[in-house]
């Protein structure tokens, strides 16, 4: 029989268990050793049933169990100092308290937005490495004491569940989740009531969300859920699945998360006193609605838009993930006038200039489209891809919006993304750190362990990753329709002693998840090999709507289902978080195989190297960045030759088979007198001592405050009402005058060598007539740029030089600038001259995306100059 009523009993503990609750209740125990062996003490034999949530495991314990811990000592003395920790870890002062105590300028608070959030596995808000990232994020921030509120939705049905059918192909399950059986909080008013934010919809409709909060360390979670009884059917929708429906199911969460989520953070700002966010982070461009929000909010202010832009720009920076623009939410430019016309959304917000912050109006964009990204950069005075590469491709996919400009100086940073060292590292690893005097933030720890130690310690690892690999491919057999009795095979799958390598991500086209199928013979040797054999790990999910990806995790299936190979190879569905904490441990070496450059960061690589497992990867993302022979092996790739898809795919591939044939493997299986791979070992303490303070994501939040944040409350707080509207009013007088700006003439003459020849470490003395129509010298800057040249004398490695006026104006209106260029390389070598847009408020010179460059027709001098180049 089916419920016609679903809801929660929740237990009543007894007085002493009481502090069970606040432990429960707050996420830090999803990275806390000691309060997860606490709850694991509760009751250890519901514990696996329990799904890791102490919520859940405390539900289910019995009354009975619940007295008998109420009158244990030992356990309730183990309780009181968890909870004393716990306190004393939410309110102590720690980094960004010893920052602003030394003098630093800080944000009051940021608020932080993002459209999934991966923070354990007992709140299923994730899909894939956006959402880890922003759980790392928020973790990271904790435990700095970055004063952090983030804001998402909760996804009823969270991302789908994956099992395979018997033929190998992926299917999808939507549990419905109750959030009165996670770890979350509904938020309330004074009186009682739920808090609630409202969007006006077209047509007198309108979309009602609750905020429910979870509580990750110090860093509150909010999360908007439209499943409630004021919203009509179509409304309580909204907030189903993550990344599900159509355009204007997306177009809706997306006006939710960043037009609700403010309203979300003022009331509970306002409910809790919690200090008000001076800077908004958008986590990709999903959230870029929040920029319109604090329009309206502006608005009634009485600012107009155009400096209410200026004044949200300020505080605002905005992060993008994507290396492509297929990965970008773009909207018909009917459908988003349709919610922001005059019966919908932020009324007195004129939609047309709704509309100009998204358009995709510059070379190569489509005109009818609405950008969500193009919002975020246009509303964001700050960006950042999230590597150094990321950086580079970000800057010239999105270069259309800084017309006149080389990608290089298009103002998008990077700030290389970083993971949650206890969320990931394994509880082993950690305790033998802490046994050769581990200190926090430090992890040179690893230096002083003994061979043998470490090697015992990588064994037993994945020894325990064999255990877990058979139970879930057990179970993953009996969901696609075998009997237990003919899955005996399944007790010698893996060996503890095998070199084993980890392959784990979603399954877009691009990461290859079959690349190591190209050669499938080959495979098969080196998978079997009688003295140096390896053993695959795979696990990944395809998007729902993409059956080319499904197609990709069937044939890897289908491989892995050979009899031949099954006990070296296999596919483990449904990957997440409880998974990826026990594959990253358990492998010895991290594979990854994307189409270079489109890997925006890469992050698995970087969890599997705080546990000691090595890379082997393409050099895409933080890999690019940070590979070193002692870290890893880099997979020679074909992205600079003209070779087609399939060749290319070939040629990685088969350079993919010589690393592990004639490096990996005989490195792996050489053992010394003691039995021990000792150069194996030595990479593995390089990878621990080394590379980990790199990849931690203490580290990537500390840039985000010091290179991000905090500029951007700077910027925010110098943007008062007048300076708003007083910049503002200088932006539309420089764009409108703009078209009068031009170089009239330009001459160099050689100063520092007898004869006039160009020589390294002479110099030209450059003298430039510009003509700036209404604008004044201090508005504009003029420069001079330099460098290498190519055979289309395009300059590389450039450098700027400033020039200065001299003197007024002449007879004509045109001003003299005048500076020196000094020859400071040898070889093919050229410059031009520019004006750009110059005000102190501007953070870059190409920030309005106006310069000013000589035309071909432009005069010389005769003394000696060298050549105009542009």
């Amino acid at each position: 029989m089916k419920a016609i009523r679903r809801f929660t009993v929740h237990p009543v503990l007894p007085d002493p268990l009481q502090p069970l609750s606040d432990l429960a209740r707050n996420l830090r125990w999803s990275w806390h050793t000691e309060t997860r062996e606490l709850f694991q003490a509760v009751d250890p034999e519901i514990r696996p049933t329990a799904e890791c949530d102490p919520v859940r495991l405390l539900g289910a314990v019995s009354a009975g169990r619940l007295a008998e811990l109420a009158r244990d000592e030992p356990f309730l003395l183990r309780l009181a100092e968890a909870s004393a920790e716990l306190r004393d870890y939410l309110d102590g002062p720690r980094w960004y308290q010893e920052q602003l105590a030394q003098g630093a300028e800080l944000p009051a608070a940021i608020a932080y937005f993002s459209p999934e959030f991966g923070v354990t596995a007992a709140l299923p808000q994730y899909s894939g490495g956006l959402g880890i990232l922003a759980g790392d994020h928020l973790k990271a921030a904790s435990d700095l004491g970055v004063p952090l509120v983030a804001v998402g939705l909760l996804y009823r049905h969270g991302y789908f569940r994956q099992t395979l059918s018997r033929d190998g192909w992926q299917q999808e399950h939507y549990p419905v989740l109750d959030p009165n059986e996670l770890p979350l909080t509904l938020m309330r008013e004074a009186d009682g009531t739920p808090s609630q934010v409202v969007l006006a919809l077209p047509g007198g409709r309108a979309l009602h969300a609750h905020i429910w909060q979870a509580r990750v360390g110090r860093v509150p979670l909010l999360m908007l859920d439209s499943d409630v009884e004021e919203n009509a059917p179509g409304e309580r929708e909204v907030t189903d699945r993550l990344y599900g429906g159509g355009s204007e199911h997306r177009l809706l969460q997306e006006m939710l998360l960043g037009i609700g989520g403010v309203r979300a953070v003022r009331a509970y700002c306002h409910r809790t006193g919690h200090p008000a966010p001076e800077v908004f982070h958008t986590n990709e461009g999903h959230a870029g609605f929040l920029g319109l929000e604090r329009i309206r909010e502006l608005s009634g202010t009485g600012l107009d838009f155009d400096s209410a832009v200026e004044s949200v720009r300020a505080g605002t920076v905005f992060t993008t993930h994507t290396p492509v623009p297929a990965g970008i939410d773009r909207f018909d430019r009917e459908l988003v006038a349709r919610y922001f016309g005059d019966d919908g959304e932020l009324p007195g917000v004129g939609v047309e200039r709704i509309l100009q912050l998204g358009m995709e109006t510059f070379p190569g964009g489509e005109p009818e489209l609405f950008n969500m990204a193009v919002m975020g950069l246009r509303l964001a005075q700050r960006a950042n891809g999230v590597s150094t590469l990321h950086g580079a491709v970000s800057r010239e996919m999105f270069a259309g919006l800084w017309p006149g400009f080389d990608a290089a100086e298009v103002p998008i940073t990077s700030v290389t993304n970083g993971v949650h060292a206890p969320t990931w590292v394994a509880p082993e690893i950690l305790r033998l750190r802490n046994r050769y005097g581990a200190v926090p933030g430090r992890w040179d720890s690893a230096v002083d362990v003994p061979d043998r130690e470490l090697w015992d310690l990588r064994r037993a690892l994945r020894g325990q990753l064999v255990t877990e690999v058979r139970a879930r491919l057990h179970a993953s057999w009996r969901t696609r329709g075998a009997e237990a009795a003919e899955l005996g095979w399944i007790d010698s799958v893996l060996d503890p002693d095998v070199l084993t390598i980890g392959f784990a991500r979603r399954v877009p086209s691009y990461k290859r998840l079959t690349l190591m199928l190209r050669d499938r013979d080959r495979l098969r040797d080196l998978l079997l090999h009688p003295t140096r054999p390896i053993q695959i790990v795979v696990a990944g999910k395809a998007h729902p709507a993409d059956d080319s990806g499904k197609r990709l995790v069937r044939e890897l299936v289908r491989f892995s289902d050979d009899p031949r190979v099954r006990h070296r190879i296999v596919f483990l569905p449904d990957y997440g978080m409880a998974m990826a904490q026990k594959l990253y441990p358990g492998c010895d070496v991290w594979l990854n195989n994307p189409l270079r450059p489109l890997e925006a960061c890469g992050t698995s690589g970087m969890k599997a190297a705080l546990n000691g497992c090595l890379n082997l990867s393409v050099l895409d993302g933080w890999w690019d960045e940070w590979f070193e022979p002692d870290f890893g092996w880099a997979i020679p790739t074909a992205d600079g030759l003209a070779v087609d898809e399939d060749r290319r795919d070939d040629l990685e591939a088969g350079a993919l088979y010589e690393l592990i044939e004639d490096r990996i493997a005989p490195r792996f299986y050489d053992r010394g007198d003691e039995g021990l791979p000792e150069r194996w070992i030595e990479m593995v303490r390089r990878t621990l001592s080394t590379l980990g303070p790199k990849v931690l994501a203490d580290r990537m939040v500390s840039e985000y405050v010091e290179r991000l944040y905090a500029p951007a409350a700077a910027a925010q707080r110098a943007m008062d009402p007048g300076t708003a509207r007083r910049l503002a009013d200088w932006k539309a007088r420089v764009r409108a005058g703009w078209p009068r700006v031009a170089v009239d003439h330009v001459e160099a003459v050689e100063t520092g060598t007898p004869g006039g020849s160009a020589e390294l470490g002479s110099t030209l003395l450059l003298r430039v007539r510009i003509a700036l129509g209404v604008l004044e010298p201090d508005e504009v800057e003029v420069q001079a740029v330099a460098g290498r040249v190519d055979t289309a004398d395009g300059i590389s490695d450039a450098q700027v030089f400033p020039l200065k006026p001299v003197g007024g104006q002449d007879l004509e209106g045109r001003w003299l600038y005048e500076g020196p260029l000094t020859l400071d390389r040898t070889g093919p070598y050229g410059y031009t001259v520019r004006v750009l847009p110059a005000h102190p408020l501007l953070t870059t010179g190409a920030e309005l995306g106006l310069v000013a460059l000589p035309t071909e027709s432009v005069g010389e001098g005769s003394g000696n100059a060298a050549p105009l180049m542009r």
